[in-house]
């Protein structure tokens, strides 16, 4: 087989990864390239595993790139396996292979109906492959609230599926490292070694650890066709991250949760948050809520860098002063607050309710939460929340009848 169909080959078996979602481009095409010229390729162990480290990026990937280059990278009679391959990419038609790609294991065995048999179980090998993924994708894309029950059923599985990582804070406590700070009392204890002579010069750097996390949403009947599985999505959040999370819910009034979620099957967990919840569906009064979240749990949750997720739809009931007063007390005593508002991934939504225009000047970070797709990008805003100081924030200030601009 010459150089050139093996980079055509390389070629296709890239289009057939993208095809199935992976993320290859023509960079890492390229890479690897360069790498076979270093590997044997008599030997298939040496090109899967070099292929595999410089085209898998992403663990859940492995088992649909094993199984794609286990079909692709053998000697079919025929091109059924590849018009198969792009059965599910239109766009791929006019790009289906002129040649098989070289064999790289022992060639199959002669002809017949044994044959025949195999290449129609590899055909609807890879059929299943590119649905599982085409199904994937829609379910990443599709709203929340037009959901059936199967896909709901699936939409809990990949949410709990996800990993979660917060942002780290810098605490006041140090430890032993390459910092620039001295530590007096390892430099005396171990310079009496040299009798009293400074030698050593050891230093402390500070430590760092997890933010604590809050979410506070909202159940009022607005938010109905999102609230069962947002407590799903708060349950994964609080099994999901290293340090606790302080989970509250409201509509017409505020109820703590954490203790229902932790630690807990959650089936049990959800049925202990519906028995303890009086208000589902109720009205919504945000500012109330937050009112109470303010003055009865703030100071013992809100410390020590908190983020804290408010997620809502914004439609309000309640006074839209006190929401406003409320909103900004709270964005003052937290590191970051984000707005997860379920509408805004519509492409035609705006945020007009009195709710939202009162609290739009109070948000850090206003984010949609209405599919998978809306939460892998949350989950990635998370973790790159490392900040040592409060996010740059200008509120306009009324005293004593005048306007000023205040940077916090």
């Amino acid at each position: 087989m010459s150089n050139n169909h093996l980079l055509h080959n390389l070629i296709l078996f890239g289009r057939l990864l993208r095809a199935l979602g992976m993320d290859v481009n023509p960079g890492r095409m390229i890479d690897l390239v360069h790498a076979l010229e270093h590997v044997n390729l008599a030997r298939k162990a040496d090109f899967f595993y070099t292929a595999r480290c410089l085209l898998v990026h992403d663990r859940d990937d492995l088992p649909l790139f094993e199984q794609a280059f286990e079909l692709f990278w053998r000697a079919p009679r025929d091109k059924t396996i590849f018009d198969a391959l792009f059965k599910f990419r239109p766009e791929a038609a006019d790009h289906k292979p002129i040649i098989a790609p070289p064999p790289l294991q022992e060639d199959a065995p002669a002809g017949g109906d044994d044959q025949t048999e195999e290449d129609d179980d590899e055909v609807q090998q890879v059929i299943e492959v590119t649905q599982t993924y085409s199904t994937r994708e829609v379910l990443r894309r599709k709203d929340f609230g037009d959901l059936t029950q199967e896909e709901l059923h699936a939409v809990k599985q990949f949410m709990a599926q996800m990993v979660w990582q917060l942002g780290l804070r810098r605490t006041r406590r140090q430890r032993p490292g390459r910092g620039q700070r001295l530590d007096l009392r390892r430099s005396l204890r171990r310079n009496l070694r040299y009798g009293g002579e400074l030698i050593e010069w050891p230093s402390r750097q500070f430590k760092y650890k997890p933010r604590p996390l809050i979410v506070i949403a909202d159940i009022s009947g607005s938010m109905e066709r999102y609230a069962r599985l947002l407590l799903h999505f708060i349950y994964s959040l609080a099994e999901g991250l290293e340090q606790e999370v302080e989970a509250f819910v409201f509509s017409t009034h505020l109820t703590r949760i954490t203790r229902q979620l932790r630690g807990k099957e959650i089936d049990r967990a959800l049925a202990e948050v519906s028995r303890e919840v009086t208000d589902w569906s109720g009205g919504t009064r945000i500012g109330e809520s937050l009112k109470t979240f303010n003055f009865d749990w703030g100071r013992r949750v809100l410390g020590r860098g908190a983020v804290v997720l408010l997620i809502s739809d914004g439609w309000d009931r309640g006074d839209p002063v006190l929401l406003k007063k409320e909103i900004g007390r709270l964005q003052r005593s937290c590191h970051r607050l984000i707005w997860l508002n379920p509408l805004l991934g519509s492409a035609e939504y705006e945020p007009l309710t009195r709710g939202m225009q009162a609290a739009l000047p109070y948000i850090d970070d206003f984010l949609p939460v209405h599919n998978l797709a809306s939460l892998e990008e949350l989950a990635t805003h998370l973790q790159n929340l490392t900040a040592e100081k409060r996010p740059s924030r200008r509120q306009q200030l009324k005293l004593s009848g005048a306007a000023f601009v205040k940077d916090r």
